[in-house]
């Protein structure tokens, strides 16, 4: 039994499983964030942009089954709004995130032997002008 549990514990406690388990907890807080950027920001901005009208109540009836087509649509009008933040979120990530990269960056030290290497093709770069 204790060998299970050292087993487990390898596993558990391995880079790749910690990380995937920040992750899942990570995203789980970022999908809250941005459904309620949706749900209270978003959509009623829209829903004021285009006179109130409310899509999720939509529906038909065929005998006793009501086929809710309006839900269905609000689903796929939430589904492109959310997409379209978390493709706006990203963008901007990397924006900041590579430009911070590029400040960080020094420029590569050259040893002698490239520096000759680069005094010669400067030379000879001036000599054919």
């Amino acid at each position: 039994m204790s060998n299970m549990f050292k087993e487990f514990k390898k596993f558990a406690m391995r880079g790749n499983a910690v990380e995937l388990a920040v992750g899942v907890i990570l995203g789980s807080a970022f999908g809250k964030i941005v459904s309620s950027l949706v749900e209270d920001i978003i959509t009623p901005v829209i829903g004021l942009l285009i006179g109130g009208i409310n899509v999720s109540n939509m529906s038909f009836t065929v005998g006793k089954a009501v086929v809710k087509y309006g839900q269905f649509f609000q689903t796929v009008i939430d589904f492109l709004i959310i997409s379209f933040s978390i493709f706006l979120f990203i963008k901007l990530f990397n924006k900041v995130y590579h430009h911070d990269k590029k400040v960080e960056e020094d420029p590569p030290v050259l040893t002698k032997e490239e520096e000759l290497l680069t005094e010669i093709r400067d030379l000879l770069k001036s000599e054919k002008q």
